[in-house]
């Protein structure tokens, strides 16, 4: 096993982070809003579901 010359808890000369931070990026709007998505899913299922349990009962 090597001897690390570099005491604990600092980071090796050649791990260190060269990169820049991220900007962070705009809202996307209505496209990143899943819970509008799945509402809009949840509605729609729930119509068609609808429709055939009248057509099971008879009322269309």
């Amino acid at each position: 096993m090597a001897i690390s010359l570099t005491p604990p808890g600092e980071t090796p000369p050649a791990e260190g982070c060269i990169g820049e931070a991220h900007e962070e990026r705009a809202d996307g709007g209505i496209w990143e809003h899943p819970a509008l998505w799945a509402t809009v899913v949840l509605l729609g299922s729930a119509v068609v579901a609808g429709y055939f349990i009248a057509r099971v009962f008879g009322f269309t």
